[in-house]
Protein backbone atom coordinates (compact mmCIF):
# COMPACT_ATOMS: atom_id res chain seq x y z
CA UNK A 1 0.00 0.00 0.00
CA UNK A 2 2.91 2.70 1.08
CA UNK A 3 4.58 1.71 -2.53
CA UNK A 4 1.44 2.30 -4.39
CA UNK A 5 0.99 5.71 -2.36
CA UNK A 6 4.77 6.61 -3.05
CA UNK A 7 4.08 5.53 -6.93
CA UNK A 8 0.66 7.93 -6.77
CA UNK A 9 2.45 10.73 -5.17
CA UNK A 10 5.59 10.70 -7.98
CA UNK A 11 2.94 10.64 -10.48
CA UNK A 12 0.95 13.74 -9.09
CA UNK A 13 4.04 14.98 -9.01
CA UNK A 14 4.97 14.61 -12.62
CA UNK A 15 1.27 15.78 -13.52
CA UNK A 16 1.70 18.90 -11.61
CA UNK A 17 5.07 19.61 -13.33
CA UNK A 18 3.85 18.95 -17.02
CA UNK A 19 0.92 21.31 -16.11
CA UNK A 20 2.93 24.01 -15.01
CA UNK A 21 5.53 23.49 -17.90
CA UNK A 22 2.48 23.45 -20.20
CA UNK A 23 0.73 26.60 -19.01
CA UNK A 24 3.80 28.41 -18.03
CA UNK A 25 4.28 29.44 -21.38
CA UNK A 26 1.02 31.24 -21.68
CA UNK A 27 0.72 32.87 -18.19
CA UNK A 28 4.13 33.98 -18.14
CA UNK A 29 4.86 36.21 -21.53
CA UNK A 30 8.18 37.44 -22.70
CA UNK A 31 8.90 41.40 -22.23
CA UNK A 32 7.08 43.46 -24.70
CA UNK A 33 10.55 45.30 -26.05
CA UNK A 34 10.42 46.96 -29.42
CA UNK A 35 13.64 47.81 -31.78
CA UNK A 36 15.78 44.35 -32.04
CA UNK A 37 14.49 42.55 -35.06
CA UNK A 38 12.18 44.83 -36.92
CA UNK A 39 13.69 46.57 -39.97
CA UNK A 40 12.53 45.58 -43.57
CA UNK A 41 14.40 47.99 -45.38
CA UNK A 42 16.94 50.81 -45.27
CA UNK A 43 13.67 53.45 -44.22
CA UNK A 44 12.64 51.46 -41.45
CA UNK A 45 15.73 50.94 -39.96
CA UNK A 46 15.51 54.81 -39.00
CA UNK A 47 11.84 54.50 -36.82
CA UNK A 48 11.90 52.71 -34.02
CA UNK A 49 8.00 52.50 -32.08
CA UNK A 50 7.44 53.57 -28.55
CA UNK A 51 5.52 51.70 -26.28
CA UNK A 52 2.30 53.58 -25.21
CA UNK A 53 0.34 52.58 -22.20
CA UNK A 54 -3.19 54.07 -21.46
CA UNK A 55 -5.34 53.17 -18.80
CA UNK A 56 -2.90 50.43 -18.20
CA UNK A 57 -2.85 48.81 -21.47
CA UNK A 58 0.32 48.93 -23.29
CA UNK A 59 0.14 49.95 -27.08
CA UNK A 60 3.64 49.71 -29.89
CA UNK A 61 2.97 52.78 -31.67
CA UNK A 62 4.65 53.84 -34.69
CA UNK A 63 4.49 57.18 -35.80
CA UNK A 64 5.51 58.32 -39.18
CA UNK A 65 9.33 60.16 -38.84
CA UNK A 66 9.45 63.98 -39.27
CA UNK A 67 8.99 64.85 -42.87
CA UNK A 68 7.06 62.20 -44.05
CA UNK A 69 3.87 62.53 -46.29
CA UNK A 70 1.49 62.03 -43.50
CA UNK A 71 -1.53 59.40 -44.77
CA UNK A 72 -5.27 59.78 -43.30
CA UNK A 73 -5.41 56.46 -42.33
CA UNK A 74 -4.31 54.99 -38.98
CA UNK A 75 -3.61 50.77 -39.03
CA UNK A 76 -4.45 48.98 -36.26
CA UNK A 77 -2.84 45.25 -35.89
CA UNK A 78 -4.43 42.64 -33.83
CA UNK A 79 -1.69 39.92 -33.29
CA UNK A 80 -2.28 36.34 -33.63
CA UNK A 81 -3.46 33.81 -30.61
CA UNK A 82 0.09 33.85 -27.85
CA UNK A 83 1.96 35.86 -30.41
CA UNK A 84 3.74 39.01 -28.85
CA UNK A 85 3.08 42.05 -30.11
CA UNK A 86 6.34 42.88 -31.49
CA UNK A 87 6.24 40.08 -34.08
CA UNK A 88 4.35 42.64 -36.12
CA UNK A 89 6.48 45.79 -35.52
CA UNK A 90 8.39 45.27 -38.72
CA UNK A 91 5.06 45.58 -40.90
CA UNK A 92 3.90 48.72 -38.05
CA UNK A 93 8.00 50.59 -39.06
CA UNK A 94 7.29 49.85 -42.84
CA UNK A 95 3.52 50.97 -43.08
CA UNK A 96 4.75 54.22 -40.54
CA UNK A 97 7.70 55.25 -43.17
CA UNK A 98 4.95 55.40 -45.90
CA UNK A 99 2.90 57.66 -43.94
CA UNK A 100 0.81 55.34 -42.02
CA UNK A 101 0.39 55.57 -37.97
CA UNK A 102 0.62 52.02 -37.03
CA UNK A 103 -0.88 50.53 -33.73
CA UNK A 104 -0.09 47.08 -32.34
CA UNK A 105 -2.08 46.45 -29.16
CA UNK A 106 -1.12 44.05 -26.62
CA UNK A 107 -3.78 41.78 -25.40
CA UNK A 108 -4.05 39.89 -22.04
CA UNK A 109 -2.39 36.55 -22.37
CA UNK A 110 -1.32 37.69 -26.20
CA UNK A 111 -4.95 36.37 -26.76
CA UNK A 112 -7.76 38.86 -28.53
CA UNK A 113 -10.49 37.11 -27.32
CA UNK A 114 -9.79 38.69 -24.13
CA UNK A 115 -10.98 42.12 -25.49
CA UNK A 116 -12.08 41.81 -28.68
CA UNK A 117 -13.19 45.31 -28.90
CA UNK A 118 -10.37 46.71 -27.85
CA UNK A 119 -10.06 48.51 -31.32
CA UNK A 120 -12.84 50.87 -29.93
CA UNK A 121 -10.39 52.66 -27.55
CA UNK A 122 -7.18 52.61 -29.56
CA UNK A 123 -9.90 54.13 -32.13
CA UNK A 124 -10.21 57.00 -29.49
CA UNK A 125 -6.56 57.62 -28.75
CA UNK A 126 -4.94 57.32 -31.42
CA UNK A 127 -7.73 58.52 -35.17
CA UNK A 128 -7.56 61.80 -34.57
CA UNK A 129 -10.25 62.14 -36.79
CA UNK A 130 -8.67 60.05 -39.62
CA UNK A 131 -10.14 56.85 -41.02
CA UNK A 132 -9.26 53.04 -40.03
CA UNK A 133 -8.18 50.16 -41.60
CA UNK A 134 -8.27 46.88 -39.16
CA UNK A 135 -5.73 44.35 -39.22
CA UNK A 136 -5.50 40.86 -37.76
CA UNK A 137 -3.29 37.73 -37.93
CA UNK A 138 -4.74 33.79 -36.97
CA UNK A 139 -6.58 34.38 -33.96
CA UNK A 140 -6.19 38.38 -34.00
CA UNK A 141 -7.89 38.08 -37.82
CA UNK A 142 -10.99 36.00 -36.81
CA UNK A 143 -11.25 38.69 -33.61
CA UNK A 144 -11.37 42.20 -35.47
CA UNK A 145 -14.10 40.14 -37.74
CA UNK A 146 -15.97 39.40 -34.63
CA UNK A 147 -15.25 42.88 -33.76
CA UNK A 148 -17.10 44.62 -36.42
CA UNK A 149 -19.55 42.54 -36.95
CA UNK A 150 -20.84 43.15 -33.44
CA UNK A 151 -20.71 46.60 -33.97
CA UNK A 152 -22.30 46.47 -37.64
CA UNK A 153 -25.24 44.80 -35.67
CA UNK A 154 -25.14 47.42 -33.10
CA UNK A 155 -25.82 49.95 -36.46
CA UNK A 156 -22.27 51.11 -35.93
CA UNK A 157 -19.07 51.18 -38.33
CA UNK A 158 -16.01 51.94 -37.08
CA UNK A 159 -13.50 50.99 -39.65
CA UNK A 160 -12.95 51.50 -43.37
CA UNK A 161 -11.34 48.70 -43.71
CA UNK A 162 -10.39 45.23 -42.96
CA UNK A 163 -6.93 42.94 -43.64
CA UNK A 164 -7.11 39.30 -42.78
CA UNK A 165 -3.36 37.21 -42.24
CA UNK A 166 -4.21 33.76 -42.69
CA UNK A 167 -7.35 34.33 -40.86
CA UNK A 168 -11.51 34.67 -41.49
CA UNK A 169 -14.30 35.79 -39.92
CA UNK A 170 -15.81 33.53 -37.12
CA UNK A 171 -19.39 31.75 -38.38
CA UNK A 172 -21.98 34.36 -37.16
CA UNK A 173 -19.85 37.21 -37.64
CA UNK A 174 -21.82 38.00 -41.43
CA UNK A 175 -19.61 41.37 -42.54
CA UNK A 176 -20.85 41.11 -46.44
CA UNK A 177 -23.85 43.64 -45.62
CA UNK A 178 -21.58 46.08 -44.45
CA UNK A 179 -20.00 49.23 -46.64
CA UNK A 180 -16.38 49.04 -45.79
CA UNK A 181 -13.60 47.59 -47.89
CA UNK A 182 -11.77 44.19 -47.05
CA UNK A 183 -9.00 41.59 -47.98
CA UNK A 184 -7.69 38.17 -46.73
CA UNK A 185 -4.22 37.54 -47.29
CA UNK A 186 -3.63 33.77 -47.50
CA UNK A 187 -0.06 31.85 -47.44
CA UNK A 188 0.47 29.34 -50.10
CA UNK A 189 1.85 27.04 -47.66
CA UNK A 190 -0.24 27.83 -44.66
CA UNK A 191 -1.20 24.75 -42.81
CA UNK A 192 -2.24 26.44 -39.78
CA UNK A 193 -5.22 28.55 -40.99
CA UNK A 194 -7.99 25.76 -42.36
CA UNK A 195 -7.63 26.82 -46.51
CA UNK A 196 -11.37 26.18 -47.14
CA UNK A 197 -13.01 27.97 -43.82
CA UNK A 198 -10.17 31.52 -45.22
CA UNK A 199 -12.05 30.69 -48.50
CA UNK A 200 -15.30 30.31 -47.06
CA UNK A 201 -14.97 33.28 -44.93
CA UNK A 202 -14.85 35.13 -48.18
CA UNK A 203 -18.89 34.80 -48.15
CA UNK A 204 -18.89 37.11 -44.92
CA UNK A 205 -17.05 39.57 -46.13
CA UNK A 206 -18.45 42.90 -47.90
CA UNK A 207 -19.14 42.22 -51.62
CA UNK A 208 -15.98 42.90 -53.66
CA UNK A 209 -13.94 41.67 -51.18
CA UNK A 210 -10.73 39.50 -52.61
CA UNK A 211 -8.10 36.46 -51.66
CA UNK A 212 -4.78 37.60 -51.71
CA UNK A 213 -2.17 34.54 -52.10
CA UNK A 214 1.16 35.04 -50.69
CA UNK A 215 3.20 33.23 -53.19
CA UNK A 216 5.13 30.56 -50.93
CA UNK A 217 4.38 31.78 -47.31
CA UNK A 218 3.94 30.17 -44.36
CA UNK A 219 1.34 31.34 -41.74
CA UNK A 220 4.59 32.00 -39.38
CA UNK A 221 5.42 34.82 -41.63
CA UNK A 222 2.98 37.29 -41.19
CA UNK A 223 4.80 37.62 -38.08
CA UNK A 224 8.07 37.52 -36.72
CA UNK A 225 7.94 34.60 -34.26
CA UNK A 226 9.82 31.61 -35.35
CA UNK A 227 8.48 28.64 -36.66
CA UNK A 228 5.12 27.55 -35.76
CA UNK A 229 3.62 24.05 -34.71
CA UNK A 230 1.79 22.35 -37.85
CA UNK A 231 2.73 25.30 -40.53
CA UNK A 232 3.44 24.44 -43.88
CA UNK A 233 7.15 24.49 -45.58
CA UNK A 234 8.10 27.38 -47.13
CA UNK A 235 9.33 27.74 -50.53
CA UNK A 236 10.25 31.55 -50.31
CA UNK A 237 12.40 33.16 -47.46
CA UNK A 238 11.01 35.20 -44.90
CA UNK A 239 11.93 38.13 -46.58
CA UNK A 240 10.27 37.52 -49.98
CA UNK A 241 6.93 36.92 -47.70
CA UNK A 242 7.14 40.02 -46.15
CA UNK A 243 7.91 41.96 -49.62
CA UNK A 244 4.24 40.29 -50.69
CA UNK A 245 2.30 41.08 -48.07
CA UNK A 246 3.74 44.77 -47.87
CA UNK A 247 2.70 44.99 -51.16
CA UNK A 248 -0.92 43.98 -50.69
CA UNK A 249 -0.87 46.29 -48.04
CA UNK A 250 -0.11 49.07 -50.00
CA UNK A 251 -1.65 48.57 -52.73
CA UNK A 252 -5.25 47.91 -50.26
CA UNK A 253 -4.48 51.11 -48.77
CA UNK A 254 -4.14 53.02 -52.14
CA UNK A 255 -7.38 51.65 -53.07
CA UNK A 256 -9.58 53.16 -49.82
Amino acid sequence: MRRFLRWLAVLAVIGLAFALGTFSTVLVRTPLVVGQDAVIDAASATLVPVVDVANGARTIVAQPPSGTALKDTLVIIYPGGLVRPQAYEWLARALAVRGYTTVIPEFSFDLAVTDTARATALIARYAEGRRVVLAGHSLGGAMAGQYLADEFKAGRQPVAGLVLMGAYPPDGADLSAASLKAVSLNGENDHVADQAKVVDGLKRLPAGSRLVRIDGSVHAFFGRYGPQAGDGVPTVTRAQAETQILAAFDAFLAAL
